[in-house]
Formats: C-alpha cells, structure tokens, sequence
C-alpha cells in the first residue's frame, strides 16, 4: 500500500497512535470522509502512489542536499542543528489559499496603520481603543522613536504571520513577527531542495514558483529609500554567524545581491551610516548606506540611546533614524505588535483604522489588564485548566501554564497588565515521516504551523503564495519543517500572481568589504590550509604505521615516532594508542590542532561572509562531515581512507576560491592560506632536527615529503638517494615548489600588497622582506649538518623563523582588521545588561 492511502485508512482507525486530542483536528490531506482533499486529488499519480521505500530514500536524499547546502537552525543550549525539511509537503489548492491571502493583505495593512498611529498621533491610545497599558507595557515599544508628527506613515515593509487552522479547518492566527520575520530564505531553500528529489511530481503539480517574490522584496527595499538616495545602497544586518537563523539571514543576502554586515562593519558619521572599508579607520568610508534590512533585535541595535554595551549594533543608529537619513526593515519599535495583549482588540481596531471587518481571527485572548478577564484566567489557573495557555504579552511563545499555579497566580497579579490567556488551539495536522516513519514504514500526523510572509509592494501588501510549514512536536526540540504548495487555479496563471516585475534602474555597485569580513576570510585560508596539512600527515603516518617494518624495527619505530612528535606539536598528546591518536587528531572537534576543530572554525569564518560564497562551498563541508561521521562510527578505524575522504572535501574548498572575484576577500584567503603553510612547514622540517641513523633518517625525510605533497618533485628534481640538504633546498628555498617556505613568503608578500592600506613600508611588509632576507642568506647545507644526533642550526632557524611567522599574522590583524575602536556606552553596564549581552547572539569567531 501507498504512504497516503496507508494514511487515509489508518486515520479511520481507532488503534492508530494519534497525539493527544488528534481526533478533533483538521487533517491537511483527508477529508471527513476519508476521501483525500481536492489539494491533493489534483496531484500526480506519483504523490498518492509513494511506497515507503521511496519516501525513505526521498528522506535520506533531502537530508544530504541539506547537508551539502550547509542548511541549519541555532536551537538554543543546543547550538547549530541541521535544517530537516519532511519529504511530504504542505499542498492547499487555489481556492483555500485565495481566501487567506486576502486576509493576510488585510492584516498587513492593518498593523502598519496600526504601528504608524503607535508612534505618531495615537488616536486609538486617546479614544480608548487600545489600553495603553498594553502598549507602554511591553518591552517592544522604543520611547526615542516615538513623535507626533513625522512619524512615517507606512513603516511597515516586511513581515510574516504564524497560522493554525482549527477543527473547523478555520485560519486563526497565532502570532504576529514584524520586527525581524525570518523564514523566507529556509522557504526557498526547502523548495530547491524538494524540487531536486521531486523533480517530476514538482513540475506536474501545477504550483505556485516563488522566484518572483524575491523579485518584489528586492525592489521593495530599494524603493524604501530615502529620498536623497539616487542609487540607494541596501545591506542586510545580522547578529552574526552565532544567531539561531544565521543561514536564513545570508541566504536571504545572497539571492537579493545585497551585503551582510555585521554592527561592527558600519560606522554612523556626519549623520549617515556607512559601510566601513577595509583598511578602517586609516581608509575613510565611501559608501553611504541608506536602507538596513534588520535582523537585530531592536533593543540591541544601537548601544548609545537603546541597549548600553550591546556591540551587535552601531552606536548612534536611533539618530539617523530619526533624521530620516537611513531606513530599517523593519523600523525600531515595531516589536510592539508582536504583543498577544493587542490581539483582543483586533477587530475594533480594523473597524477604526480601516472602516472593514476583521477577516483573519486571532486564536481567543483574554487579556489580564481587564479584571474580567483577569477572574476568568485566574479561575483557569487554578483549575488547571489545559484548555488555556497563560503567556506574558513580551515573553514570544513560552507557555507558563506549567507553573506551579500559586506562583503564576501571583505572578500575574503582581501585573495583570504583562498577561494574557489563550485558549489552546487544536492545529490541524498533516502526515510526518520522521524518525517514527523509517522504523513503522508509515507517516503519522502531527500538528503543523503555517508561517505566511507579505511585503509591501508599491501601494499594497503582496503576500507570498507559499511559505514554510513547521511541525508541532512536543517530543523532540528538533525543528522539522514542510516546504509549502499552493496549486494555481489554472496554468495559465503567472508566479505569485505577477505578470512582470519591472525592472529597477541601477548603477553598477563596487562591493565593499568591511574589515570584519576581510579577516574572516584570511582566517578561512588559515583553517583550510592547517586542516589539509594535519590531515596529509595523518595520512603518511598511517602509512607508516600500516608497514611493519615501521612498527617492528628499531629504525622504523624512530621514524614513525618523529612523525607522530610532529602531529602532537600540531595537536597535543591525548591517546597513547596511536590508531586512537589519529582518530581523535581527525574527529575531535573540542580538541584544538585536530582536523575537526580547524573545520569548525573555518565554517564559522565562513558563516560570516556566507553571501560572498559560492553554494559548492557548503558541499565541501558536506563530505568532510560524512568522512568524519563515518569514522567515529566505524569499530575498525580505517583512518587512512577516511582521512583521503576528508582531504578531498578540502581540496574541494581550493576549487571554489579559485573562481572568486580578485578583491581583498580573495587576497586576504590566499594571504592566510600561505602564511598558514609557511608555519605549518616550519614545524614539519622539526622532524628533522633529530639524526637517528640512515635508516631512520631516511624514513623521516621521506615521511616529510610525503606530507608536503613534494615526494614527486624530490624524485624528478635529485635523481639520487634522499639526503636532508636536498629536502631543505625543496622545501624551504625553492621558489617554484608551492610548498616551500620561499614559495609561500613570496605570495604573501603579493598579497598583502594588494590589500587597502598596504603601502609598501607596513609592518607587516617590512616583516615579510626580512623574512625572505633571512631566507635568502640562510645556508641550506649548513643547517643539514648534524652535531650529535642533532642539527642545532636547524632547530634554531626553524623556531626563529615560527616567531616570525606568528609576529606577522599579529602584525596583519593589527593592521588590516582593527577596524578601529570599538563604541563605549554613555555608561557602565550592570551585571543584569552583562549577562543578557552574553546571552544574546554573538559575531566573535575564536581564532
């Protein structure tokens, strides 16, 4: 039997495990009678006729796009998780969503007349309509934006509406997000990815395609410009690589073609915001920046009139703000109306802004500021009712019903106004495959959200038909997610209902590269090059240690001990076994020098430049992690083979920077890569420096080049036996070997020099030409030489020229990536704003 109709009969079923209360919910794909929707009836006979084998490799084949994309969601203590997408959509047909789409345009409308009189007149606060303890209680209402006139009368740009159908198959609303709605770049990720494995199925539905809207969203934001702004310039804010949707924000970025900064990439001078350029502050900003699509929270966004000490934001915002010389997407204080305390006056306040009925109904509120109400929440209290969810009005979505009912009664009574009570909404469900589908080979219903956006297009509200579903599960904290249908009426009948989007007159734009970003990208050269290097010796040691002359001689035992000497100055000593040595070396992301931890650090440098990177990127990552995965759950270590599988993944990362742009990101990527392979060669040619025989000495010298990738070279360049003056000719002065110390001097040098405020006579210059001095006047044979089992010269050359290294990365950072001082608060923080700081989403990336 099919997925579906196993599903359609199992809900007929009484034995069939349903969650609690399933049986009075609207269910997505079957009707009262058993029958399926006409959504789905109009579907491709492939949809009704899925086995669950194919919906299982369908599975496994989204969660590897998702992978190779890099897709993934911050949840909480949890940090990063992968973005889970479930093979089944969400399909409503024409008719359903014709209907809702007029109410979300309503209600867009409505919240932007809504918010314009919040902060300009506030005529509903006068005339009673609204409690202004609703709104001067909650903690989104921003008090310095607040004035009578000028107040901008359509501030609303972008936002996004969560929805429930209840078991009237009704539409309800659950929340407003207007501040910062996210989801729009997981939407479009979730169809790419359903498109590529349902490539058939997708191109038969008939379907709504949702590159259009972007269209519209782009041009929205360009057209919020002030009126001065000729060519506006458009960045998206973010709170850095940390965020819980880090991947949606540079998503969103890279398919508009706008920049993603970070607070500490603008600067606000002479009353504008700029982008600052690389070289800050010795190079003065140029580029002026006049719309700002935000994703920090409003109260962290400028440390001067907001959130003292907040450095995710930029000091000095609110006053360009209020001098109409840069727009926000969306605008400071528009978190008051993500508040469940306007809900119950809703409808009044359509009929007094708009002159209409209300047509999408939020799910009932009983706001605690009316003594009524507050009876009625209270008797629910302490009936413990689980027909009522009791939340604060700025608490987001957290259910305090579960408290202990004397402390939440008088909780609430303490201020009655922060309160609301909700009645619990039973949300329909639609089938889930899951973990619960691959054991039972059967889909289970689960209780859906649909997250709807719309955005201001020239006069109106344009919603986007689609939008993205997330499952209900109170099981699991991981968040799964449908890729949402809306069938078109007929074929004929264009994308997003949008004949053509005009086209938006436009300049060419010289991009610009904050400081910030720079230097993420040179620390991404580093990581790639210290992960490949680390794992190329992991290779050559297992392969040594796969020999047995390497572990039951003498000779072979010294050789292979100075290779593993190598790896623990790279990495650390922790096993004393070496097949788990090198495991860890590979796998253990907390252990710092191992493979793991330096591809941990490289995505996230990564993470913060996102929007600069090609997709193949992320793919990269993809087959280093299931290299990895594989190893960590493999009994027998195969280490080499999982070690070629992880180099190859970082090659890979070669490739896609070799088709970049050559601007300072590019030249700051090939500046550290090389400044990492001159130290990592450095600390290599320190196995060296101990002589234990000519047998030995020979085994380690071959050891080396093999890790250096220079075994090749040797062979063709000295024809003869290995001898260690030869090695250190290749690989430490050899001008065209790309892996000797000359080599990688020569193309740092080129690089800096090509980098904003390089000027020739830099420190970080001046300490490149003596380095290659030092080099050039370096005897190479003389430090071959050997006094008692050791090469002094050598050991003393190596460990000056390290220094020298780790004093030029200083010298780089200090020089290319200062960006100049961070901005102090008008005051000193208390340890309340210390720990909310520390608790908010941060942009550092530890080095």
């Amino acid at each position: 039997m099919s997925v579906l109709r196993d599903y359609a009969a199992g809900l007929a079923q009484p034995t069939l495990p349903l969650p609690p209360g399933n049986g009075a919910r609207f269910d997505e794909v079957v009707g009262p009678d058993g029958a399926l929707r006409p959504a789905w009836k109009g579907m491709a006979t492939i949809a009704v006729e899925l086995t669950p084998a194919e919906v299982d490799r369908i599975d496994t084949e989204i969660t590897t796009l998702l992978a190779d994309d890099g897709a993934t969601y911050g949840s909480g203590d949890a940090g990063s998780q992968p973005w889970q997408l479930d093979p089944m959509p969400l399909v409503l047909d024409a008719a359903t969503w014709a209907r809702l789409e007029v109410g979300l345009a309503q209600r867009t409308e409505l919240l932007n007349a809504l918010l314009a009189d919040i902060y300009g007149d506030q005529r509903l606060l006068a005339e009673g309509v609204i409690p202004a303890a609703v709104v001067f209680g909650h903690s989104g209402f921003i008090r310095p934006i607040a004035r009578r006139r000028g107040f901008d009368a359509n501030p609303l740009i972008l936002s996004s509406t969560d929805l429930g159908r209840d078991a009237a198959g009704e539409w309800r609303v659950l929340t407003d997000r207007v501040q910062a709605p996210s989801g729009l770049g997981y939407a479009m990720e979730n169809r790419r990815v359903l498109s590529r494995v349902l490539p058939e199925l997708y191109e038969e539905a008939g379907l709504h395609r949702m590159e259009p809207y972007f269209s519209v969203l782009r041009a929205a934001l360009l057209q919020a410009a002030h009126a001065a702004a000729v060519d506006p310039r458009v960045v998206v804010l973010s709170p850095g690589t940390h965020s819980e949707t880090a991947y949606d924000q540079a998503f969103l970025a890279n398919i508009l073609g706008f920049p993603l900064v970070q607070g500490e990439d603008l600067v606000v001078q002479d009353g504008w915001v700029w982008l600052k350029p690389a070289g800050f502050p010795q190079q003065q900003p140029h580029e002026r920046v006049d719309v700002v699509l935000r994703r920090v929270d409003a109260e962290w966004c400028d440390p001067l009139e907001l959130r003292a000490g907040s450095q995710l934001g930029v000091a000095g915002l609110t006053e360009v703000v209020r001098r109409g010389r840069v727009r926000l997407v969306n605008g400071l204080g528009e978190g008051v109306l993500e508040n469940p305390g306007l809900m119950p006056f809703m409808p009044a306040v359509c009929e007094r802004l708009l002159g209409e009925q209300l047509r999408l109904p939020s799910v009932p509120t009983r706001w605690c500021g009316d003594p009524d109400e507050l009876a009625t929440v209270l008797e629910a209290v302490a009936d413990h009712s689980s027909e009522m969810i009791v939340r604060e009005i700025d608490g987001r979505a957290a259910d305090l019903s579960a408290l202990d009912p004397a402390s939440l009664r008088a909780r609430i009574l303490a201020a009655p106004h922060r309160f609301v009570g909700q009645a619990r909404v039973p949300l329909s469900q639609a089938p889930a495959w899951g973990e619960t589908g691959r054991v039972s080979g059967r889909v289970q219903p689960q209780p859906l959200v649909l997250r709807a956006f719309t955005v201001r297009d020239g006069a109106i509200y344009r919603p986007l038909v689609g939008g993205l579903a997330t499952l209900v599960d109170g099981r699991t904290a991981a968040l799964r997610t449908k890729d949402v249908w809306v069938l078109k009426a007929s074929p004929g009948d264009p994308d997003q209902g949008l004949v053509e989007v005009a086209p938006v007159p436009l300049s060419r734009a010289v991009p610009v590269l904050s400081p910030r970003a720079v230097e993420d990208m040179f620390w991404s050269g580093r990581y790639t090059e210290r992960a490949e290097d680390l794992v190329r010796l992991v290779i050559t040691v297992s392969a040594y240690a796969e020999q047995l002359d390497f572990t039951s001689t003498t000779q072979g035992g010294a050789a292979l001990g100075a290779l593993l000497g190598v790896l623990q100055r790279l990495g650390g000593s922790r096993w004393p076994d070496p097949d788990l040595e090198q495991r860890s070396l590979l796998v253990d992301a907390d252990r710092p020098g191992s493979a793991a931890h330096s591809l941990e650090r490289l995505r996230d440098a990564l993470e913060g430049v996102r929007d600069q990177l090609s997709g193949d990127t992320w793919r990269a990552f993809g087959s280093t992690d299931r290299a990895m995965k594989a190893l960590r759950a493999s009994r027998r270590p195969q280490i080499a083979e999982s070690a070629s599988r992880m180099l190859g993944g970082i090659l890979s990362l070669h490739g896609v920077t070799a088709n970049m742009m050559r601007d300072d990101g590019w030249h700051a990527i090939e500046a550290g890569r090389y400044l990492e392979r001159a130290l990592q060669v450095c600390t290599l040619l320190g196995a060296t420096t101990t002589v234990s025989g000519a047998g030995t000495e020979r085994a380690v010298l071959g050891g080396v080049l093999m890790a250096a990738e220079s075994s090749v070279t040797h062979r063709r360049r000295f024809r003869g036996g290995v001898r260690a003056a030869d090695v250190l000719e290749l690989l430490l002065a050899d001008p065209d070997n790309p892996r000797s110390l000359a080599f990688s001097l020569e193309r740092v040098r080129v690089h800096l020099s090509q980098l904003a405020g390089s000027s020739g006579s830099t420190r970080p210059e001046r300490l490149i030409e003596h380095l290659e001095e030092s080099l050039e006047q370096t005897d190479r044979v003389e430090l071959a030489v050997s006094e008692e089992d050791t090469r002094p010269g050598l050991g003393a050359f190596l460990s000056e020229t390290h220094a020298q290294l780790q004093r030029l990365g200083d010298a780089i950072t200090h020089l290319h990536f200062g960006g100049g001082p961070h901005p102090q608060p008008l005051s000193s923080l208390s340890l309340t704003e210390v720990t909310a700081q520390a608790a908010a989403p941060s942009s550092e990336v530890t080095r």
